[in-house]
């Protein structure tokens, strides 16, 4: 059976009605980065962050999977998928998908401030200031913030290395280091990237554009890789 890797970003979740951070209108407009999504933004106004993230939360919770989504759950029936999402949303586990890395973390969890290892799930969309880990110390959001590592990178290299067709979707492979990613797909293998702005990438072979949505543009797709596999 094949391996299909699909490397997911913003995009694909605004179709469900979830701002998108760095488009025009999207939340870095309102929200500057160094304020909410940065280790200092914590320690400086930690009532702050935990208020913008309790607004995404809600927002998610609110939202559901969209076409893009369920097709890509669809593919399970007929090869090994791995998605690897920049998003923090929940809406691939909800439409299905079971093999899914989050490079920048889940909205749907907290960790505690100290402990990073020590992890929680979130059953409302609003987590309190008054929330502790079991050693006692604040629960933060679970996202990798601006000036942190991102733990599941390596995970999500090993992924693409062994990908036997590897998909771009909704996303501007402008954020690094997830961006390069496409760099460590086999030269040989077909790569596909959709969304409205993609555009060729000059040192990557075998690249078929497709510019339109992932709600449109993923469902035929996925329906051609299942009829020739």
């Amino acid at each position: 059976m094949k391996k299909i890797v699909v490397f997911t970003g913003s995009g694909i979740s605004a179709e469900s009605g979830i701002r998108t951070f760095r488009d025009a209108g999207g939340l870095w407009e309102e929200y500057p980065i160094s304020e909410v999504a940065t280790p200092e933004a914590w320690k400086r106004n930690p009532a702050l962050v935990q208020r913008f993230y309790n607004e995404r939360r809600k927002q998610v919770m609110e939202a559901k999977p969209n076409a893009a989504h369920h097709a890509l759950a669809k593919l399970e029936n007929h090869f090994k998928v791995t998605v690897i999402t920049q998003n923090i949303d929940d809406l691939h586990e909800r439409a299905g998908s079971s093999n899914i890395i989050h490079l920048h973390g889940e909205i749907m969890k907290s960790r505690s401030s100290r402990y990073p290892d020590l992890v929680y799930p979130v059953k409302d969309w609003e987590l309190g200031m008054n929330e502790v880990c079991e050693k006692g110390f604040p629960l933060r959001p679970y996202i990798v913030w601006f000036g942190e590592a991102v733990p599941a990178m390596d995970e999500a290299i090993q992924q693409v290395l062994m990908a036997d067709i590897f998909l771009i979707v909704g996303t501007s492979l402008e954020v690094y280091p997830a961006a390069g990613l496409v760099d460590y797909a086999a030269e040989e293998i077909p790569k596909y990237f959709i969304d409205p702005s993609a555009k060729a990438v000059g040192h990557v072979s075998n690249l078929t554009v497709i510019k339109q949505t992932a709600g449109t543009a993923l469902p035929v797709l996925v329906t051609h890789l299942i009829t020739e596999s």
